[in-house]
């Protein structure tokens, strides 16, 4: 049977798209819709002394106000906080739409006055992070998340890559005001069926410019013209939109022969300056912004890095200060960053944990306003999408379940096919979804199924899960007594592709392994009159087992040493809340690999530092950790 052509495909991309934004904007109104929960609210205070919290100058961006939880008015943040979220972006774009009344957060619905986004456009593009460490360079492969995305984004090619990005368009439609725009940055590989599918979304008379960004390096082609440009397209949602006419220098032929021809030479000099100072208004070919490569001191190492320069121009140009910018697929954090700098207000999210650390250092390090570090929350991606690697997600589970060694419920005992047992050990099982972020709400189920599910009596739940929400730690403290937490292989679905169940469950090679941790040393406290100095100090860092971990063999052998012999060294931040309310983290002192303030050494963070605060009597110190892996840990005492 002859495959069918792309373009006979667009108008089932085009229906199929649009079924499913309708659908999501049909259930923004539900009681069930996606939310965003508060990992921290960042407050861009890195370690470079020890750092005198006076009373109520907790916060030291707006020093006569104290910190009130998130969920209250908080006057420490504008009404619409900057944000940076992980997560899937149309997940994310969903919250954002409808907003969480708990928070006091409102619908951005026709509120984002800019949109700028630079999506994946190469289906071969290698998706592996290296993560520089002490002694050797290892590549970690994506999470299980981002590599059900890629697979999904990838699997037929650039059809079903039009169809990821469609009802995302759709979405950022609805977010867009009438005085917005949207920039989509693209290349060769599809950047015409792109712009077919933004004529059917924003309509072809909103279209307003096809911006060619050319550019120079030193790969070269000789089997073809070396392809050195990209396209943006740039679409406006009403005829209100915001643009503000930019200006570049005009060349030094401007003085050259011939010249203008003005009458005589003191028109002319006064003619030559006046056009001097105001430029020449830009056109769209853009010729006079380097790539990130040749502008050392922007360079992240993030593979897709765009120029400082380029966003500079297009927020010039298409917003005011003040304006709210989003970057839904925002790499790097270039967007938000020269948001910020700009006095824009911005949201920035990426699916990928190696892109939100990258992101969350850049902005401390450009000492930001205070923004807030959001995730997904408790979702079921599969809901809407499904899984092609299994008929379901219960047939992978009990698959998972069986590789651990349990048994699965019949359909007449328990309709949910996730759970399963451990023959006379009175041990209910639970498998998560590779497509979910396994937090409090998933563990506090299981602890209830122990008390409830076939009569209860049951001694304990062993969740298996492949993705961890920030709050894993703190509700793994919690329900300590009823529920054990063990990781999935993340390369488990490679073993079932390669080997099948039968040779890998014969094989013995799937490991189940315990979540990270943190350790800390006692906290000192020394009281002098209205203050308190702490002193803080980690103790040790125990990571997952390698073979949990998305590395190769010789990566993995490479972090056992590592682990044997300065575990502390895979801590890529960790940060404070002296004063922790149970419901809020607030990261008021912060260090992270290549913060050469104090230590010069891009490779480790301090590991010890003294805060001054206000006296109290008892308070609870908050200490959070976040490895090379974006794996987080969570330690609270109260001191």
């Amino acid at each position: 049977m002859p495959t069918k052509s792309l373009i006979s495909e667009l108008p089932d991309i085009v229906r199929d798209g649009n079924r499913e934004a309708a659908a999501i904007l049909d259930r923004l109104s539900s009681p069930n819709r996606i939310t965003l929960q508060t990992n921290e609210l960042v407050l861009p205070a890195k370690a470079t002394s020890a750092i005198r919290f006076k009373d109520n100058q907790i916060n030291p961006t707006t020093p006569t106000t104290p910190i009130t939880p998130v969920n209250q008015i908080n006057p420490t943040l504008p009404q619409n906080p900057n944000r940076l979220i992980y997560g899937d972006n149309l997940l994310a774009m969903q919250a954002l739409l409808g907003g969480d009344p708990a928070t006091g957060l409102p619908s951005l619905r026709g509120k984002v006055d800019l949109i700028y986004i630079d999506p994946p456009f190469d289906s071969k593009a290698d998706y592996r992070t290296k993560l520089t460490l002490p002694g050797d360079d290892i590549s970690q492969k994506p999470t299980t998340i981002e590599q059900f995305a890629y697979a999904d984004t990838w699997k037929d090619g650039t059809a079903s890559y039009l169809r990821m990005l469609y009802p995302r368009l759709v979405l950022m439609r609805e977010l867009l005001s009438d005085h917005g725009s949207i920039y989509v940055h693209i290349d060769w590989h599809v950047g015409h069926y792109v712009k077919v599918l933004m004529d059917e979304i924003f309509g072809k008379e909103n279209f307003v410019n096809e911006i060619v960004w050319c550019y120079s390096g030193p790969q070269r082609s000789f089997q073809n013209f070396s392809r050195k440009h990209d396209l943006i397209f740039l679409y406006k949602k009403t005829d209100s939109a915001t643009f503000n006419v930019q200006r570049i220098a005009h060349k030094s032929g401007l003085h050259g022969k011939g010249g203008l021809g003005f009458r005589n030479g003191e028109e002319n000099n006064d003619r030559l300056r006046e056009l001097e100072e105001q430029g020449k208004v830009l056109e769209d070919w853009w010729v006079d912004i380097s790539t990130v490569g040749r502008i050392v001191k922007e360079i992240t190492g993030y593979a897709t890095q765009k120029p400082e320069a380029l966003l500079e121009r297009i927020i010039k140009a298409s917003s005011n200060e003040g304006d709210l910018v989003c970057d839904f697929f925002g790499g790097s954090g270039t967007t938000a960053a020269v948001a910020e700098r700009l006095g824009r207000r911005w949201i920035t999210t990426d699916i990928g944990k190696p892109a939100t650390l990258v992101m969350r250092k850049r902005l401390i390090d450009q000492e930001v306003k205070p923004f807030l570090y959001q995730a997904i929350g408790d979702y079921q991606k599969e809901m809407m999408h499904g899984t092609r690697l299994f008929r379901s997600i219960g047939d992978l589970s009990q698959v998972v379940m069986q590789l651990y060694g349990a048994l699965p419920f019949t359909p007449d005992q328990v309709a949910d096919r996730n759970y399963g047992y451990i023959k006379d050990e009175r041990t209910l099982v639970y498998v998560d979804s590779p497509n979910k972020l396994t937090g409090r709400a998933t563990l506090r189920r299981a602890s209830e199924a122990t008390q409830s599910l076939l009569g209860g009596g049951w001694r304990k739940c062993i969740v298996l899960a492949w993705n961890f929400s920030y709050d894993i730690s703190q509700a793994i403290e919690e329900y300590k007594n009823t529920v054990e937490v063990l990781v999935i292989p993340p390369d488990l679905m490679d073993k079932l592709k390669k080997q099948g169940f039968t040779k890998l469950v014969q094989s013995g090679t799937v490991r189940f392994s315990g979540l990270q941790y943190l350790k800390l040393k006692d906290i000192q406290k020394k009281t002098y009159g209205a203050e308190d100095t702490l002193t803080i100090e980690l103790d040790d860092y125990v990571q997952l087992s390698p073979e949990s971990l998305p590395l190769d063999d010789k990566d993995r052998e490479a972090l056992r040493r590592l682990m044997d012999e300065d575990p502390l060294a895979l801590i890529e931040y960790w940060s404070i809340d002296p004063d922790y309310d149970g419901v809020t983290f607030r990261s008021l002192w912060q260090d992270y690999r290549e913060n050469v303030a104090v230590d010069r050494d891009p490779l480790h963070c301090l590991y010890r530092t003294e805060l001054t605060v206000p006296h109290k009597e008892s308070r609870a110190v908050c200490v959070k950790a976040v490895d090379v892996f974006g794996f987080e840990s969570v330690v609270v005492e109260r001191i």
